[in-house]
C-alpha cells in the first residue's frame, strides 16, 4: 500500500480504534506555515478565509482556450476547382520520374532551414516515457476537466458502507500568477464506522494548466488518532514537502524535507486526476513520474478491458485499469488492485478495488455532476 497513489485514502479503516477527533488546544497553530508562505502564493477562489483574515480582491484568470484539432479540409465545389486539379494533375505527370535540381542555399538561409527542420521534427509531448496520443503539446485535445464536477463514491469494507469519498473540479485557482486546476478530495467515515475510528481528512490541489505539472497539495487530517497538516511543493525540480503533526502517543511532531525530481513529475495526490488525460485504450499501457516521501517512482496502468459497470446510477460503460509502480528501476506490483474509468472523454473515476489482509475495500460511484 506504501506506494499507491489511488489507495492511500484507503488506509484510515485499518488503524486502532477511538470514538471521536483527537483534541488539541493548539489545532489551529498546524495550519500556520511561514517558510511555505514565502515560497508560493496561491489566489484559491474556492478557499474559506480564515476568522478575522483579510480578503483581497484579486482578477480571476483568463481561461485558456484547449487546443483543438485542425479542421478537415473541404473540397471546393464548382468548374474553378476541377480546372485547378486538372492543371496540377498534369503538372505533376510532367514530373514524375524526373529528380528536382539541387538548389543553392544562401548560408543564411540554410541555418534558419535548419533550425525550422529540427523544431518540427521535436514535436512529441513531452517527457519520452508519457503516451501523447489526444494531446497537443502538453494540453490535451479534450479537457476531461469541467469546473463545478463532483464524483462522490460509497466506501465499502466487506459490503458495509464504511464511508464517503469525493472528489472535485474547483474553480481555477492562479499559483504564482499562472493558471491553475484546483481539484479537491475528501473522505469522512460512515457513523458506523465512526464509532470505531473517526475521519474527516480532505487534500486541495493545485495543477499548472498549461503544462499539467502539479505545484501544490496541502493536506488536512482530522482523525480519532492524529491530526496533521502536510504541504507539497513542487518547484524548480525539487519537492519541499513540510509536516505538522499531533498524536495521542507521541505529542507533536515536525518534519521537513527537500529532493530533486525529474520534469514533469506528478504527486500521489495530482496523479489521481492526471491520470484522466490519457487515452486508454484496451492492451496500452500508460506511464508518468510521481514523487512520493523522498522518492522518485514511474506509475504504470494498463487498460485491461472494457466492461458495463453496474452502479446505483444504472449501467455505466467502463475501462478497467491494473496499476503498478517502478522504484529504482525495479518493477513493483501494487497488488491485485483494480481502477475502472468511464469509457468516454471524461474519464471519471467509476471505481476502485483494493484487496488487503483482510478483505477488500471498494470504493464505487453513487453520484455524478458534470460540471459545467
Amino acid at each position: 500500500m506504501k506506494y499507491s497513489a489511488f489507495f492511500i485514502i484507503f488506509a484510515f479503516l485499518m488503524t486502532s480504534c477511538s470514538t471521536s477527533f483527537l483534541k488539541y488546544d493548539k489545532e489551529d497553530q498546524l495550519k500556520k506555515n511561514d517558510e511555505f508562505d514565502e515560497k508560493v502564493k496561491i489566489v484559491d477562489p474556492s478557499a474559506t478565509p480564515a476568522p478575522g483574515a483579510a480578503v483581497t480582491a484579486q482578477p480571476a484568470p483568463t481561461p485558456s482556450p484547449s487546443p483543438s484539432p485542425s479542421p478537415s479540409p473541404t473540397p471546393a465545389a464548382g468548374k474553378t476547382s476541377r480546372k485547378k486539379s486538372s492543371k496540377k494533375s498534369k503538372s505533376a505527370k510532367k514530373s514524375r520520374g524526373k529528380r528536382p535540381s539541387p538548389e543553392v542555399t544562401p548560408a543564411s538561409e540554410s541555418g534558419a532551414t535548419a533550425v525550422a527542420t529540427t523544431e518540427a521534427a521535436i514535436t512529441r509531448r513531452q517527457p519520452d516515457l508519457e503516451d501523447d496520443e489526444g494531446f497537443k503539446g502538453r494540453r490535451p485535445v479534450v479537457d476531461p476537466f469541467h469546473v463545478g464536477e463532483e464524483v462522490v463514491h460509497d466506501v465499502s469494507y466487506f459490503k458495509v458502507s464504511a464511508g464517503e469519498l469525493r472528489m472535485k473540479v474547483a474553480p481555477y485557482a492562479t499559483v504564482d500568477g499562472k493558471k491553475s486546476y484546483n481539484f479537491k478530495m475528501a473522505i469522512s467515515t460512515s457513523p458506523l464506522f465512526s464509532s470505531f475510528y473517526s475521519v474527516e481528512d480532505s487534500v486541495d490541489i493545485f495543477m499548472d494548466y498549461d503544462s499539467l505539472v502539479p505545484s501544490v497539495f496541502q493536506l488536512h487530517v482530522k482523525e480519532s488518532g492524529q491530526l496533521r497538516e502536510s504541504k507539497m511543493l513542487f518547484k524548480d525540480n525539487a519537492a519541499n514537502f513540510w509536516e505538522k503533526k499531533v498524536t495521542k502517543k507521541d505529542g507533536v511532531e515536525e518534519k521537513k524535507d527537500t529532493w530533486d525530481i525529474l520534469p514533469f513529475t506528478q504527486s500521489v495526490y495530482s496523479a489521481v486526476f492526471y491520470m484522466r488525460f490519457f487515452k486508454w485504450e484496451v492492451g496500452k499501457e500508460y506511464s508518468f513520474r510521481v514523487a512520493n516521501e523522498k522518492e522518485n517512482l514511474v506509475f504504470s496502468g494498463k487498460a485491461l478491458r472494457k466492461e458495463v459497470l453496474d452502479t446505483k446510477l444504472g449501467p455505466m460503460n467502463a475501462i478497467v485499469i491494473q496499476p503498478n509502480i517502478t522504484l529504482k528501476g525495479k518493477f513493483k506490483p501494487i497488488g491485485e488492485n483494480l481502477i475502472w474509468l468511464s469509457d468516454d472523454d471524461r474519464h471519471y473515476i467509476l471505481r476502485i478495488e483494493a484487496k488487503i489482509k483482510i478483505g477488500t475495500l471498494v470504493s464505487q460511484v453513487v453520484e455524478i455532476k458534470p460540471g459545467k
